[in-house]
């Protein structure tokens, strides 16, 4: 049975997708079978593996809306044990075609739990946003693991986040635990980085990995080549702390 695990944080470009992306392949290359489930309507995540989101015949809204098995959406990447399950701009309509639905925020759960014995991790890119889709990421997931920007508001938006796992936990009945907090896009060079680091392992104690995602121009240049940094540069600084990262989680796994 997979493990369902969440990437989640309703501010864009903190480096949300990047970490699914990459935590997911060096997952696989340790011997994880490994699904990445693209939940956002822009299609990141799928395009950043080497698909072209608008050609696909079919995507997860097809089957968030029943019109497809999850298994028929799912591709395989150049990755050993990594596969996908794309997105496309349909899905921002799935948004607003679900509210009819009754139990719309367990489409996802119900989707998943369907496939979840081919895996060992299940991993969603949740959108930027507190919408219905990210509360279905959220509902399906065991896990959440909330990317963090080191820079100023950065606080703020994990307090707010953390409320909002605390009403799915009372108001849906899901046992939704946080894996951790990881710090991204960290400048070393930066006071102000180094001091929101301290500060969300001051509030945070015990929920932040020891694992830090720094800026690298590495990072951002993959993607566009339909690469993970494991493919891409896995000796630069962004290869070594995903790495690094897949390692830690692995230990916690243990």
């Amino acid at each position: 049975m997979a493990k369902i695990i969440s990437f989640i944080n309703q501010k864009g470009g903190v480096g949300k997708t990047t970490s699914a992306v990459n935590l997911a392949s060096y997952l696989a290359a340790l011997g994880k079978y490994v699904l990445l489930v693209d939940l956002d309507p822009q299609a990141n995540a799928t395009a950043g593996l080497g698909f072209e989101p608008e050609s696909l015949e079919r995507s997860l809204y097809h089957s968030l809306l029943g019109q497809a098995h999850p298994l028929e959406l799912v591709k395989k990447t150049n990755l050993f044990g990594y596969e996908l399950m794309p997105s496309s701009s349909d899905l921002a309509g799935a948004a607003v075609e679900l509210v009819s639905i009754p139990n719309r925020e367990f489409r996802l759960y119900e989707l998943l739990n369907s496939i979840r014995t081919n895996y060992d991790y299940i991993i969603i890119d949740s959108p930027p946003s507190l919408g219905l889709l990210t509360i279905n990421g959220l509902v399906a997931a065991d896990e959440v693991i909330v990317p963090v920007q080191c820079e100023y508001y950065a606080l703020e938006g994990l307090g707010q986040l953390l409320k909002t796992v605390n009403l799915i936990q009372e108001n849906l009945g899901k046992d939704l635990k946080i894996k951790g907090a990881l710090l991204t896009m960290f400048d070393k060079r930066n006071k102000l980085a180094q001091q929101v680091a301290k500060e969300v392992r001051l509030h945070f104690p015990g929920y932040v990995f020891e694992s830090v995602i720094p800026r690298c121009i590495r990072l951002t240049e993959a993607p566009s080549f339909g690469r993970t940094i494991l493919q891409y540069d896995p000796s630069s600084k962004g290869g070594k702390a995903y790495r690094q990262l897949a390692e830690e989680f692995l230990r916690m796994e243990s």
